[in-house]
């Protein structure tokens, strides 16, 4: 395939620089699924282009999420690559320009609005000196994820499509909706899923597989306070914004996300808002140990009783769902998986890498539910932000991880 470089060069660029333009910024704050229509948006674009490739049993549902079959060309069981269609909205997704520099020179690449990039603070795009690099005009994020996944599995399947003398057993393609929400596969259809084991194509550093992630709780804690005009409050007054203030302060700063990394968890609170009478503060809970994390509810729940016993008069109710498990443990008796993807990255000239993530992927929820799924690179740097940026080689390095991972699940 490396004769087939410029193909894949002009293929992905063109797939990119296309999808990054479309505003997928998924809401943590709607209620609806999608949690933002314009999700569909770009799930449609995808709908008419796996169906012009030749992909079968093409449907998207109401709550946007696609699935689509590629015909086998030969013996094995299917196999799914998954990728999500929403950007984070933790910075503006609209009137994305991606900016690309061919050539880069290895020096400080001017972002727009005063913003730049330096190799000095961001040492891999060194790497790159004399590759086309893409990034941000400063304005906005990039999209890389996971829209680099998506572009990545759509260039493989093309390539494939083009290829048929490339056996390969059925290819279920997935992308959903709301994986920045943390809410992609809440109610995902599974049943209708073929594939014994799934890939999502959404980490980061190329080379890097993904086989290992957070246990995710997130807490709901609400305080009632009891209201009085504060001129005549004393003794009266339960403030409720106060005791909100008290207890986040109370959470242990050296298990905090800008305290911990590697093996290490952390309570972070996310949200809060409120009054007087009423507050609420959401805190999500992560750790690789899931002992470590139901202490950290445990402890979660006797500071609302200390708080309640600071605030005479004021309630804490803490309620805590359980957002996704380590995917390492459904792995486990699979070694077989991450064994054909080390050599299908090999096999693009990379040495790969085994990563935990300090996060979690789709593909947690879905290793939950029976079906394993470890997490393989897109080459998107500095996500969720203005400094994002992707490299091209490593956008080609992944597509071509794809087609070499389908070839090894053949017979």
């Amino acid at each position: 395939m490396e004769t087939d470089r410029s193909w894949f060069e002009g293929d992905l660029m063109e797939r990119f620089l296309r999808y990054v333009r479309v505003h997928t910024t998924s809401d943590p704050h709607s209620a609806s699924t999608p949690s933002t229509e314009r999700q569909f948006d770009l799930a449609r674009m995808l709908e008419t282009e796996l169906r012009s490739l030749g992909s079968t049993d093409v449907t998207l549902d109401e709550q946007c999420r696609l699935i689509a079959r590629v015909p086998a060309t030969g013996p094995g069981d299917p196999i799914g690559f998954m990728a999500h269609v929403d950007t984070a909205p933790d910075f503006p997704g609209e009137h994305v320009n991606p900016c690309v520099h061919e050539r880069y020179d290895g020096g400080v690449i001017e972002l727009g609005g005063g913003f730049t990039l330096d190799p000095a603070e961001y040492p891999m795009l060194s790497r790159y000196t004399g590759e086309t690099v893409i990034t941000t005009d400063g304005s906005t994020l990039l999209g890389a994820d996971d829209k680099a996944g998506i572009a990545e599995i759509m260039t493989a399947v093309a390539y494939l499509t083009a290829h048929p003398q490339i056996h390969h057993p059925e290819i279920e393609v997935i992308f959903t909706s709301d994986e920045e929400t943390g809410r992609g596969m809440d109610g995902f259809p599974v049943e209708k899923l073929r594939s014994g084991f799934c890939f999502t194509i959404d980490g980061t550093d190329e080379g890097a597989v993904e086989a290992e992630c957070f246990t995710a709780y997130k807490a709901t804690v609400s305080f009632t306070g009891y209201s009085i005009h504060p001129g005549s409050a004393r003794g009266k007054l339960a403030n409720a914004t106060s005791m909100a203030a008290t207890y986040i302060a109370m959470l242990p700063r050296s298990e905090s996300p800008e305290a911990t990394d590697d093996r290490y968890g952390f309570y972070c609170a996310t949200e809060v808002t409120g009054g007087i009478s009423k507050a609420s503060a959401t805190i999500i809970l992560r750790d690789f140990d899931h002992d470590i994390v139901k202490r950290r509810i445990s402890y979660l729940e006797q500071l609302a009783r200390t708080i309640e016993g600071s605030f005479p008069g004021g309630k804490v109710d803490v309620n805590v769902d359980r957002q996704y498990l380590n995917m390492a443990d459904f792995l486990a008796p699979h070694p077989e998986v991450l064994d054909r993807v080390r050599k299908a990255i090999a096999a693009t000239g990379m040495e790969p890498v085994i990563h935990r993530i300090r996060g979690g992927t789709d593909g947690a929820r879905l290793c939950e539910r029976g079906i394993p799924t470890p997490n393989i690179f897109t080459g998107g740097q500095n996500l969720h932000g203005r400094y994002e940026w992707i490299a091209l080689p490593a956008m080609v390095r992944a597509s071509k991880t794809i087609v070499n991972l389908v070839q090894l699940f053949a017979g």
